[in-house]
């Protein structure tokens, strides 16, 4: 699911292509991504874009007359940037939405339609996507370490939670994490002042390194690769690989569709934390420390 850094990327590129030009036209190629249905679509068509924002992990085009289009992405859905007229890449093609200069598409991969587009008008409408997490990256140190310790969770969940910290989500949590040499199952009111103030600097330095990185990868063009799993990220997606740090294999814990990539030499001392599943299969013979399953 692109996230913060992903997001702002997308934001920049599309600033510099749509703000201050007139959506002339927009088609929606499947019935499951639009979740409204007043104001109409056809309201948007022929008013000018005078912002981009972002709101956690969504995009917000905002169109003159205070009418907005929020777009969020979920896992599989991506943004193309065509030349006018361009069709897009066949049946995973969602939505086009047609400007002067060029043509944005929406695609989404996989069978499952998740991604969403919502038409709302007015700022109090638009303020129902907020889920109240605070950005990362523009906060001090006591506001950072004061909602971490809103609620005890494990960090990894907190991280996540948009209802603490806005546009954080699976990839970058286990980066931040990796970089802050905490352990993903840390409760968050049993960190110590030391650790939070490792963990703010581990997810300032991380995002807005991998924001300069996308940034640089892009160029003047627009981001086509984005992706959860990146080529130079520590962890994440890295499952049996070695840690860029200490070289010992990346270990992950899998739940639902997610799961969570961490350096147990690095995070938690050695020890491996339980996968669910595995751990049940394997109970006593499951390993505790990287040592026995080395």
């Amino acid at each position: 699911m692109p996230e913060l850094p992903d997001i702002t990327v997308y934001r920049e590129a599309l600033e510099r292509r749509v703000a201050g030009r007139v959506l002339e036209a927009a088609s929606i190629a499947s019935p499951f991504l639009l979740r409204t249905v007043v104001p109409p679509l056809r309201d948007a068509v022929g008013r000018e874009v005078v912002a981009l924002e972002r709101i956690g992990k969504r995009l917000v085009f905002g169109l003159d007359n205070e009418l907005f289009l929020v777009l969020h992405l979920m896992i599989a859905g991506r943004l193309k940037w065509l030349p006018p007229g361009g069709k897009g890449p066949g049946r995973i093609t969602l939505a086009r939405f047609d400007f002067p200069g060029g043509r944005l598409v929406l695609t989404e991969a996989g069978t499952k339609r998740r991604a969403s587009l919502h038409v709302v008008r007015g700022r109090e409408a638009l303020r129902a996507f907020e889920r109240g997490g605070i950005e990362p990256l523009e906060v001090p140190l006591p506001e950072f370490a004061v909602r971490l310790r809103l609620e005890n969770h494990t960090v990894k969940r907190a991280l996540t939670d948009p209802r603490l910290f806005s546009g954080i989500g699976n990839a970058y949590s286990d980066e931040i994490l990796h970089a802050a040499r905490l352990s993903p199952l840390a409760l968050t009111r049993k960190l110590s002042d030391e650790q939070i103030a490792r963990l703010f600097e581990a997810t300032r330095e991380t995002l807005e390194a991998w924001i300069v990185r996308i940034r640089a990868e892009s160029g003047a063009e627009f981001p086509e690769k984005v992706t959860a799993f990146r080529e130079g990220m520590a962890v994440h997606g890295r499952y049996g690989k070695p840690c860029p740090a200490c070289g010992s294999p990346v270990q992950r814990i899998r739940y639902a569709d997610n799961e969570t990539n961490y350096c147990a030499r690095c995070q938690t001392d050695g020890k491996l934390l339980a996968d669910r599943a595995l751990s049940r299969l394997l109970k006593s013979d499951w390993p505790r420390t990287l040592d026995e399953l080395e």
